[in-house]
């Protein structure tokens, strides 16, 4: 299956976890894909940056437009996760990771848009369960989640009589570098597992088969959308909390 032939795709934090496994599958699927990042990407054409820095999102997307001559997919998927509440978080911490997790996909999307536009484009914003309902000792990392999953909505209201479309997807536990802080002992994963109710935590393949159902025209009227890709965690009350 071939439905990004003549396509191209750029992928922020496409060179680990549930970003390499989009970015890999986009390419299968026959798109010409970009990573963004801070290091190289041996697997990617890539462009090294910091998404933190508030220029980088317009540098990408002329960069890209410059090299490839359009742009039809954008997953915005870079983020941090800061273990810390409230009074355990710096203004500093808050506003890194706010520049990171949501500003940064706000910049990307409003300098690929006329881009988009022009390819009747497609954009997913990867999200959270945690941006639908808190873990302990994450208060920026939830806070940002939550507003990606608004602005996402936002973006499809706005711009789909442009026939672009835009959509988030809320993963579980996924087993990525990002979760191991979770999972870091065996009876802590075990734990995690039996929280979901298909007995395991997800894979990088289980988000990015979705995100490619999203990405592609077999999704063709659905935009606005936050999906839950969480063994059904969401479904069960630990999933609310």
């Amino acid at each position: 299956m071939m439905r990004f032939s003549d396509k191209v795709a750029l992928v922020t934090g496409g060179r680990t976890g549930i970003g390499k496994a989009i970015a890999d599958r986009l390419r299968e699927e026959g798109a010409h894909v970009y990573t963004v990042q801070r290091s190289h990407d041996p697997d990617h054409e890539c462009i090294t940056a910091d998404l933190a820095d508030p220029a980088t999102p317009a540098r990408v997307v002329a960069a890209i437009s410059e090299q490839a001559g359009r742009l039809d997919v954008l997953v915005n998927n870079a983020g941090i996760m800061r273990q810390a509440g409230i009074e355990g978080t710096s203004i500093a911490d808050w506003s890194h990771d706010l520049a990171v997790n949501l500003t940064a996909p706000f910049l990307m999307v409003r300098s690929a848009l006329a881009h988009l536009r022009a390819t009747r484009g497609c954009i997913v914003n990867i999200g959270s369960i945690e941006g639908l309902g808190a873990n302990p000792g994450h208060a920026a990392y939830c806070a940002t989640k939550a507003g990606l999953h608004g602005l996402t909505r936002a973006i499809a209201i706005d711009h789909g009589k442009e026939g672009i479309r835009c959509n988030a997807v809320a993963p579980g536990l996924v087993d990525t570098p990002l979760a191991e802080r979770i999972t870091r002992s065996e009876r802590a994963l075990e734990h995690s597992r039996k929280m979901h109710p298909l007995g395991r935590i997800g894979t990088p393949h289980d988000v990015a088969s979705a995100i490619a159902w999203l990405l592609s025209d077999d999704s063709d009227w659905v935009t606005g959308q936050v999906i839950g890709i969480d063994g059904g965690l969401g479904a069960t009350r630990a999933g609310a909390s």
